[in-house]
């Protein structure tokens, strides 16, 4: 991966977080109003962007972790078994990034 496009998620990952940030403070500002069935969709919205933001990020390190994994492999055939766990970590990023859909 180069380093523009290291910098564009990076910047895209704050104007998001920016974007979060600024949608808790205005609803947090509404405050003492009532809220209904229908408009309480702040915690779906929560544990979906955590889901999401999990996944990604794993996906961006399994990307890495693998192709090091292959070339690993090809130079010694007996690494195979760090290889594989290696490679898995990431998932337990996307596994603690679930939790909130639970709680």
């Amino acid at each position: 991966m180069n380093k523009n496009t290291l910098k564009t998620s990076l910047r895209m990952m704050i104007v998001l977080g920016a974007l979060v940030l600024i949608a808790q403070g205005a609803a947090a500002a509404e405050g003492d109003a009532a809220t209904t069935a229908d408009d309480n969709w702040g915690t779906p919205m929560g544990a979906g962007l955590a889901l999401g933001l999990a996944a990604i990020g794993a996906g961006f390190s399994q990307a890495a972790i693998g192709s090091a994994a292959v070339g690993m492999i090809a130079e010694d055939g007996s690494k195979f078994g760090p290889a594989l766990i290696f490679t898995a970590l990431p998932e337990s990023i996307v596994i603690l990034g679930a939790l909130p859909l639970f709680l």
